[in-house]
Formats: C-alpha cells, structure tokens, sequence
C-alpha cells in the first residue's frame, strides 16, 4: 500500500486511542506505525496486532504519517478498518 492511498481511504481512522478502539472491536484490516512514535505510547498497539494478527506496516515518521492521513500535525498510529 501506497501512503499516497491512504489520504482519501473512507475507512481510515487515525490515532491511538482510535486504533486501540479498532483493534480491540476486530474492525482492524491494517494498522500503521510511526517510527519514531514514542515506544509507551505504541507498546500496546504493538501487542494488540500480535494478539489478533493484524499486519503492521511502519512508516519513516510521525510527521509523514499524519500528512499521508491529510491531517496538520503528525500521528504515531492509523488504521484502516474492514
């Protein structure tokens, strides 16, 4: 998946506390993480994701992920639903 994909993805929910929310209702297809999210801020959605085998994909910064999501300030996770 292309990052440039993911700025009109209806289906894409950004933020952690959005994510976890995905993740823990099993709507979670694909998650992405922010290389240099802070490691307690992404430690649980790391192991969420191994626990219900939803794929990972990394992406270089907070700064690109957050502008590939359209939004003005960096994010350290995004998800696209189901």
């Amino acid at each position: 998946m292309q990052l440039e994909e993911l700025t009109n993805n209806p289906k894409l929910v950004v933020g952690v506390k959005q994510t976890t929310k995905c993740l823990t209702g099993d709507r979670a297809r694909l998650v992405l993480i922010a290389k240099d999210a802070e490691q307690h801020v992404v430690r649980h959605i790391l192991e969420l994701c191994e626990t219900k085998s939803v794929e990972i994909v990394f992406v270089d910064s907070m700064k690109t992920l957050g502008k590939a999501c359209n939004i003005d300030v960096g994010a350290a996770t995004a998800v696209i639903e189901k």
